[in-house]
């Protein structure tokens, strides 16, 4: 997992884990506002927000996850990511902070990897603490 050594991180809570995304997929961080819901859309896609004229799908990582829905709070936010030149918004329940590890592991095994299906390609650590580094693909798809 050298490849993502010395890279930043915005660390965020959903329920009560912690994970990171790398700052450079990160296009923006915006206060949670009102979604406008798509009729037929999948559970994990909350709607469209009018982001400076553009239209951005918003999607709930806690249910990319596997996690039910919870109320909104002062500290939910929606982490805007660039991919494939489309802008999506992830829905957090909190932004942590900026930071570097020292070592991250791989997730599982060789074969976790090469899966489309695994969400985190590494694994970090504080302490005693686990903080899975998301992987768009997996949790987004190709």
């Amino acid at each position: 997992m050298d490849t993502l050594q010395g890279e930043q991180f915005i660390e965020l809570s959903v329920g009560s884990e912690t994970c990171a995304l790398r700052i450079k997929d990160i296009h923006e961080i915006i206060r949670m506002q009102g979604v406008t819901e798509i009729p037929f859309s999948k559970p994990a896609v909350k709607g469209v927000i009018n982001l400076r004229g553009g239209i951005v799908p918003v999607m709930s990582l806690r249910n990319l996850l596997g996690m039910p829905d919870e109320s909104f709070t002062k500290t939910t936010r929606i982490i805007i990511i660039c991919r494939h030149e489309e802008l999506i918004g992830l829905i957090v329940d909190k932004v942590n902070h900026i930071t570097t590890y020292e070592e991250i592991h791989s997730p599982l095994s060789a074969a976790y990897e090469e899966s489309s299906h695994g969400v985190f390609q590494g694994i970090a650590s504080r302490g005693e603490q686990l903080i899975g580094i998301l992987k768009l693909e997996g949790l987004l798809g190709s």
